[in-house]
């Protein structure tokens, strides 16, 4: 395998953007030297360069091996940008050395750099605005790492989103790695939240909006919340919009027994919600109809105002 220098032109470093950079396919491949036929890798930096200094580089050596091959994903989700791993290869990922800044890493084509991001260790208490890959901490199934937006969320995410770019699609689906996530639709039952879930609610159009979200500590961004594209994620992440109550009431059914849901006003977020949507409860006739039918369901469901 030949080994890529990439040269990447230098931009202005006042501010440094260390966020993910979608290097234009054309540029790329008039100045890096390629191989064919690899299809979809994630390569180490030769130099391990940190994730700080990379906007600044006028050129980037990959490591000669890449660290996650074609051969090594099961399924790769587009939808949530999940990837199924052999145990093996988990085992190498969870091995590596992440320190609290991160550890840089390129997502090639065919060894020709696509975007950069790093691998990010869950106990940083620094943030990145650049794509991660968080450092697994436990090797039990499922076998799955995602390509994040952000660190510790995607609200510090900067820039457009480079994982959809059509190259890394059409390689990934050539390969027959390729998937769409699960809908609520396609499952019987939605999975366990360790966290339980959380179900916001607005008014649009004179019809009453819902959203069933995976619960966790982080503040929920608007995007996740009033994006309507629904999925269920091999990892158990759970996002599904819907609109009225007897749709709701539906998606509810599909909670196991004994999960919590707490019910929001707003998002725990200082943020402006865009346009015209505005976080509410509906009448009380309905939140009683929606508290009747999880109690039915065997559901702990929690009406949580908040200040």
């Amino acid at each position: 395998m030949s080994k890529l220098s990439c040269h990447i032109p230098l931009k202005p470093i006042t501010p440094i953007i260390i966020g993910a950079v979608l290097v234009s396919s054309v540029l790329m491949s008039s100045i890096c030297a390629t191989s064919k036929g690899e299809g979809f890798a994630i390569y180490l930096t030769e130099r391990n360069t940190p994730p700080a200094q990379m906007e600044a580089l006028s050129h980037v050596d990959i490591a000669e091996k890449p660290v996650i091959a074609i051969s090594d994903i099961i399924t790769y989700d587009a939808q949530e940008h999940e990837m199924r791993l052999t145990a093996s290869v988990i085992e190498r990922v969870s091995q590596l050395g992440v320190p609290v800044r991160g550890k840089s890493f390129i997502v090639c084509i065919d060894e020709r750099p696509i975007y950069w991001g790093a691998f990010w260790t869950p106990l940083s208490s620094m943030s990145f605005d650049g794509v991660t890959i968080w450092k697994p901490l436990s090797l039990e199934e499922p076998h799955v790492i995602r390509l994040e937006l952000g660190y510790p969320s995607s609200a510090f995410y900067i820039g457009e989103d480079p994982r959809r770019n059509p190259v890394i699609i059409e390689s990934l689906k050539q390969a027959g790695k390729l998937i769409t996530g699960l809908s609520t639709a396609a499952v019987d039952e939605l999975p366990h939240s360790m966290k339980g879930y959380e179900l916001y609610s607005w008014s649009e159009d004179g019809q009453w909006h819902f959203t069933l979200i995976t619960g966790t500590n982080r503040n929920k961004t608007l995007e996740e919340i009033t994006s309507g594209e629904d999925f269920v994620s091999e990892t158990g992440w759970v996002r599904v919009q819907v609109v009225g109550v007897n749709a709701i009431r539906a998606v509810l059914s599909k909670l196991p027994q004994g999960e919590e849901i707490v019910w929001l006003a707003r998002p725990r977020s200082e943020q402006t919600p865009p346009g015209d949507i505005d976080f509410m409860f509906p009448p009380e006739q309905i939140i009683d109809s929606v508290k009747e039918h999880a109690e039915q369901s065997g559901l702990d469901l929690l009406v949580q105002a908040l200040p």
